[in-house]
């Protein structure tokens, strides 16, 4: 008896051991998804009694992505990061000593476990990533949007330390993004950035708001709010010496081309446009768009497809309220995407994961507003000069369809300098390409063709 007590004791002060683990610091895993090995850094922090987490993606060089919430209970570590589209859930193995669990981002779901500490990883850099010491001025910056009580924070480039400059703010796509707009191993921004100051024009790019260095939360955000973090941008800008304050842009790629034209036209101190990848069409007809180039599963029926994805668009603008939207948007869901994804014969627990994740992003304040805001309406009332480039195989914004909206827009509110290119060969992030298609982006070695950066900025020095 003496010897099962002291087991059970043993056991008792074990399971304590687990549940009040100190789990503050560096946990590291990788995982599969196809051929690719993905690793993933978690950094937790503990503050009194909440936790706060910042996730890292080194096979994709991203960083600074911070969940909204973080809990430990019980042996059991959740990160919910519903805000930036991801979620994992794992249970601390005292064996192994790592947490056991998965991850989840948009109907992905894989195996991640978790062990205490970081993994080593090779610094990759593309060919085209600039090297330091660069040849011109460089600063770290923090400015504010007083109104949402945030602040955002970014890199100044500048050609030289001393004298007046013009100066292109960069404004990111959708999802949350660093300041470099790090995607698929490659840095644009920083590239675009490092061209652009090299031919004498500024450059200030940030991290998105609740992501790296900047606070706020990006979850509940609209493309509205990203718009007036561009206006704040606009405005620290004018308080330096070193800014030509009557030669600030404004350079956006895909949603940042549509965020753009909505700053431009709540400020008098936009002088310029470069609208990179971006869309002249609705967000519904674009939605309608993508649904059927970028979805991942066959149809049967093109037509009824189309009909059903209207359908559920309609709900989810409708002026019912969230709890009523929720509820036909999970019935239409099941009498819509089910049948189609078991038809494939895909795992029921993965058709729900996939109908939850739909549900999820489709109910966020971005995703309703995005549905309703048409772009045209706002190029239309712009008389600064613009310049659109679309790459002829974009996959993701088809260049042909919304330049004519961009085109008809720009002719209708009667501007009278502006200039739209459609370049060849080039996929949604203006690399030089094959197919277009999303999984080549991460394969290409260049970042950013030479040709578009050309046009980018000998259009820009010819208006400053």
């Amino acid at each position: 008896m003496k010897t099962v007590a002291a087991l059970i004791i043993i056991f008792i002060l074990s399971i304590v051991n687990i549940f009040s683990q100190e789990i503050s610091g560096n946990w590291s895993g990788k995982t599969k998804r196809g051929d690719k090995e993905i690793t993933f850094v978690f950094n937790i922090k503990q503050e009194n009694a909440t936790y706060l987490t910042t996730m890292s993606v080194p096979t994709f060089r991203v960083s600074g992505i911070k969940p909204s919430t973080t809990t430990f209970a019980n042996g059991k570590l959740t990160i919910d990061g519903s805000n930036v589209g991801m979620y994992y859930e794992g249970i601390f193995n005292n064996e192994t000593q790592q947490f056991e669990g998965t991850y989840k981002e948009g109907g992905i779901e894989m195996v991640l476990n978790l062990k205490k500490g970081s993994v080593k990883i090779e610094e990759s850099r593309r060919p085209q990533e600039p090297v330091k010491p660069y040849p011109y001025y460089e600063e770290e910056v923090v400015f504010e949007n007083a109104k949402a009580k945030i602040s955002l924070a970014g890199t100044l480039t500048l050609p030289s330390e001393n004298g007046k400059f013009p100066v292109a703010i960069l404004i990111s796509g959708s999802g949350p993004q660093d300041r470099d707009e790090s995607f698929m191993g490659h840095k644009p921004f920083l590239v675009l950035a490092d061209h652009l100051t090299r031919q004498g024009i500024g450059v200030l790019r940030f991290d998105d708001r609740g992501q790296g260095e900047s606070t706020g939360d990006f979850g509940n955000a609209t493309t509205e709010d990203f718009s007036k973090d561009v206006l704040s941008a606009i405005t620290y800008l004018k308080t330096r010496n070193d800014v030509d304050i009557k030669n600030i842009g404004l350079i956006g790629h895909s949603e940042g081309g549509i965020i753009a034209p909505l700053a431009a036209n709540n400020s008098k101190d936009v002088a310029f446009m470069v609208l990179l990848a971006s869309t002249g069409i609705s967000g519904a007809e674009l939605s309608v768009m993508q649904s059927k180039t970028l979805r991942q599963f066959p149809v049967k029926d093109e037509v009824t497809y189309e009909k059903n994805t209207r359908k559920a668009i309609a709900i989810v603008t409708s002026n019912k309220s969230e709890t009523e939207i929720k509820n036909e948007l999970t019935t239409h869901y099941n009498n819509f995407i089910r049948p189609i994804l078991m038809s494939l014969n895909v795992p029921e627990e993965k058709v729900n994961l996939f109908i939850y994740s739909q549900l999820k992003t489709s109910l966020q304040p971005w995703s309703r507003y995005f549905l309703q805001y048409n772009p045209a309406d706002e190029i239309e009332k712009l008389q600064i000069p613009v310049l659109s480039l679309n790459g002829s195989k974009d996959s993701q914004v088809n260049a042909k369809i919304n330049q004519e909206g961009i085109r008809n827009a720009l002719i209708k509110g009667g501007n009278k300098d502006y200039k739209i290119i459609e370049l060849e060969n080039l996929n949604h992030f203006f690399q030089e390409c094959e197919t277009g298609k999303l999984d080549e982006y991460r394969k290409i070695e260049q970042t950013f063709s030479p040709t578009a950066l050309k046009e980018i900025s000998n259009w820009i020095l010819k208006r400053i």
